[in-house]
């Protein structure tokens, strides 16, 4: 019998990466990898929690998306929602969300979990599937907008699915952190690479075929993002770490996170 050989590790590196590779990468990798994100981070981010970022600021509290109360019976998208927890929370405060994910077997872990109240849609965030003004709001947290070479498109989608008055909420791995190493201990607390630097972070098999990608913006750039897509930005929240988080989530750490900032969440409107 031959055996089949072991497949190789992706190669780390900065390369240009268009749209369509980066959407087929991405949608492959979280495919692939769905099941262990679900195992590693599923106890922290819960079934129907709606944390926005591994700092552990829980919507909760933040009220990002306006007060609890006001939640009720608002229509909500979910962009990039993984297992809906997020929706799966909103749809208890009495909303009625949609939970929008690139990947399929993301979307087969919200059924496992269970999406009662919760829309599952399959589709790409530069192309949103609904009507004009079809949303009161729209979040997501650490979804599509890291992983999409045209970050504008997609803001511009999402102006476009919400009403008058609308707000779109998005949190994103800190600009900062592309200058540091991705590590969680003391190697990872000195700059390593340009913060201008906005080459993709590439991983790619043999072929130089890509499996994974992650695009950089600056701070500035998410803002000047946000204004040509038509959107109003109302308030950049940079969490802090909490004393109660000991968890190490990739590059995230207490000991990081007291020092630099590990999540920025931008809060936006459509006027």
């Amino acid at each position: 019998m031959i055996q089949e050989p072991e497949p190789s590790e992706p190669e780390a590196t900065r390369r240009d990466a268009g749209g369509g590779e980066s959407s087929r990468a991405n949608r492959g990798w979280w495919d692939r990898n769905a099941d262990d994100y679900q195992i590693e981070h599923g106890t922290f981010l819960g079934d129907d929690r709606f944390v926005w970022g591994p700092e552990g600021l829980d919507e909760i509290g933040a009220e990002l998306l306006g007060p609890m109360e006001e939640l009720k019976g608002k229509d909500v998208l979910e962009i990039g929602a993984g297992a809906a927890q997020c929706s799966r929370w909103l749809a208890a405060q009495g909303a009625r969300p949609v939970a929008l994910d690139l990947s399929h077997r993301q979307l087969q872990h919200a059924l496992r979990i269970g999406a009662d109240g919760v829309g599952l849609v399959e589709a790409d965030a530069g192309a949103l599937p609904f009507r004009d003004g079809s949303f009161d709001l729209a979040c997501s947290a650490y979804g599509a907008l890291p992983f999409v070479a045209d970050p504008v498109a997609v803001l511009a989608e999402v102006r476009r699915v919400l009403r008058p008055g609308g707000r779109f909420v998005f949190s994103v791995t800190h600009p900062i952190r592309w200058a540091f190493p991705d590590e969680p201990g003391p190697e990872g607390l000195s700059v390593s690479a340009s913060y201008f630097d906005r080459t993709p972070y590439v991983e790619q098999d043999e072929t130089g075929r890509a499996v994974y990608v992650e695009h950089h913006r600056t701070v500035g750039d998410r803002v000047r993002d946000i204004v040509a897509a038509g959107l109003r930005l109302v308030d950049l929240v940079e969490p802090e770490w909490p004393a109660w988080n000991s968890q190490e989530w990739g590059g995230w750490s207490p000991l990081r996170g007291n020092l630099i900032p590990g999540t920025a969440i931008f809060v936006c409107v459509r006027d």
